[in-house]
């Protein structure tokens, strides 16, 4: 399956790649990118492996989510042949919000 990255999840991979990048270094935000990477790869093969999102349950669609560090995780939903990336989530952020931002 394809991965696509929609444009919230894209701003906000942006927005917290910068910020580690100026308070930790391009190394940190570097290590974040490799990790993001990486979980993609792995949904390509198994896009089923993350567990649906209990903050997004009462939506009509289906969105899953899996963690790609302590700190972040990937909001997404599967529609035919893709893996679409709806959010990247700082989980210290109030959940609620998360319901909202993908509305």
């Amino acid at each position: 399956m394809r991965v696509v990255w929609m444009e919230q999840a894209d701003e906000a991979l942006s927005r917290i790649a910068n910020f580690i990048s100026n308070t930790f270094g391009k190394r940190a935000s570097n290590k974040l990118m490799k990790e993001v990477y990486h979980v993609g790869c792995l949904l390509e093969d198994n896009p089923y492996m993350g567990a649906i999102e209990p903050l997004l349950s009462d939506l009509p669609k289906t969105y899953r989510s899996i963690v790609v560090n302590r700190l972040n995780k990937i909001v997404y939903r599967i529609v035919e042949n893709q893996i679409e990336i709806a959010d990247f989530w700082d989980v210290r952020r109030e959940p609620q919000k998360l319901a909202k931002e993908i509305k």
